[in-house]
C-alpha cells in the first residue's frame, strides 16, 4: 500500500495516535470493530480506545470475558464473515492463550481454503517492560510470531508510524499481529492529520550515517538514535535503520545500509535467542557476507523472565549503554 500524507504535522502522543487510527477507520468503514477487555467504558488499560464506546456504541466495540483464545476465535470467524475486526490483548504476555487461534487459524485458513477466504483482522498488543510490571507482564514475544506463516508482524516505534500502519493494516486482507510498547505510550511525535497511511512491509532508515548499521524495532529505535548523537563528537557515524516490519523483513533496505557501512548492530527488546535479530543475522550473513568488515553483534535482553524489581529489570534489559559496546567492538574502538 503507498504512504499517504495529508496537511501539517501535529505532536500527539503514542497511544493517541493509535486511537486517532481506530476513530478514523471506525469512522471509515463500518464493516471495522473492536473487540477485546476492558477496551469500551474504561478505556482499555492503557486508555488506548478511551472515549471509542461513547462515540460507536456496543455494536462496534464489543467488550469480552477474559479469554483471549475465544476473543481471537470470534475475530477469525468475524473476519472470515467480511467484517474487519481489531482485537486488543492487554498485555503481550497473555497472547500466548490465543496461540492456536493464531498459528492454526488465523495464518493458515486463507491457503487451506485455497484462497476462498481471507481473514483480515489485527491483534494489537502492547509488549515490553515497563518499571516492575514483572515476568508476566513485561515480555515482547516477537520471537514467538517472526516464524508464524501467513500473518504479518509490525512494531511502530513512533506516534507517525504508529497510526499509519495501523491504518494500513486494518485495510490489509492478511491477519496482522500489530506490536504497540508499553514504554513508547507517553512519548510524543510528529503526525499529519486526516488521511495518513504506511507501508506495512517497508522498513525506515530513520537516520543516515557510514561507520555502523544499527538495526532496530519498537522501542529501542529511540534508544539507538540517542546513542547516534551520543558518539556523532567522536567523529563516529551510525545508520540507524527501523526494522517496522518484522515478517516480512524488508531485506532490500538493510542489505543496502550494510553494504554501504560494512558493520552491523541488531538491537531489541526481546530475548536474545531465536529472536528477529537472529534472522537478520542469518539473512545479513547470507546475502552480504562479502560486504562485512566485521562480525555482526547482536544487543537483547537476557534469556531469563524478567524481574519485578526494577534495577534486576534494568540489568536484563537491553539499553544504550549496551549498544554504546557493541557499536566500539565492531569498530574496535
Amino acid at each position: 500500500m503507498p504512504e499517504t500524507t495529508a496537511g501539517e504535522d501535529r505532536m500527539l502522543y503514542y497511544s493517541k495516535a493509535v486511537n486517532e487510527a481506530l476513530d478514523e477507520e471506525l469512522a471509515r468503514d463500518p464493516d471495522v470493530l473492536l473487540i477485546g477487555e476492558d477496551i469500551g467504558v474504561y478505556g482499555g488499560a492503557f486508555g488506548v480506545t478511551k472515549g471509542l464506546y461513547d462515540k460507536y456504541g456496543p455494536e462496534r466495540i464489543w467488550e469480552t470475558p477474559i479469554s483471549e483464545n475465544s476473543i481471537v476465535g470470534l475475530a477469525v470467524g468475524a473476519a472470515m464473515m467480511g467484517l474487519r475486526p481489531v482485537v486488543e490483548i492487554m498485555f503481550m504476555d497473555f497472547i500466548a492463550l490465543a496461540m492456536d487461534q493464531i498459528l492454526n487459524s488465523a495464518g493458515k485458513l486463507h491457503y487451506m481454503y485455497n484462497g476462498q477466504v481471507t481473514v483480515p483482522m489485527v491483534v494489537r498488543t502492547p509488549g515490553g517492560a515497563k518499571g516492575g510490571y514483572g515476568p508476566s507482564h513485561s515480555q515482547m514475544l516477537t520471537n514467538l510470531f517472526v516464524g508464524v506463516p501467513g500473518i504479518r508482524v509490525v512494531a511502530p516505534s513512533d506516534a507517525a508510524q504508529a497510526k499509519g500502519l495501523l491504518k494500513s493494516a486494518i485495510r490489509d486482507p492478511n491477519p496482522v499481529l500489530f506490536i504497540e510498547n508499553k514504554r513508547l505510550y507517553p512519548q510524543r511525535g510528529h503526525v499529519p492529520p486526516g488521511e495518513y497511511t504506511r507501508d506495512l512491509g517497508q522498513a525506515v532508515v530513520a537516520a543516515p550515517g557510514s561507520d555502523v548499521t544499527i538495526a532496530a524495532y519498537s522501542a529501542m529505535v529511540p534508544i539507538c538514535l540517542a546513542v547516534k548523537q551520543a558518539v556523532e563528537p567522536r567523529g563516529i557515524s551510525l545508520e540507524v535503520v527501523d526494522l517496522v516490519s518484522l515478517q516480512p523483513l524488508d531485506m532490500e533496505t538493510i542489505a543496502a545500509s550494510v553494504r554501504k557501512t560494512g558493520r552491523l548492530v541488531i538491537a531489541e527488546e526481546a530475548c536474545l535467542t531465536g529472536g528477529v535479530g537472529a534472522e537478520v543475522a542469518a539473512r545479513v550473513a547470507a546475502e552480504c557476507l562479502d560486504a562485512l568488515e566485521a562480525p555482526i553483534r547482536r544487543v537483547a535482553a537476557h534469556d531469563v523472565p524478567v524481574p519485578s524489581a526494577p534495577e534486576l529489570e534494568r540489568v536484563v534489559l537491553p539499553g544504550a549503554e549496551d549498544v554504546v559496546l557493541a557499536v566500539r567492538d565492531v569498530l574496535r574502538w
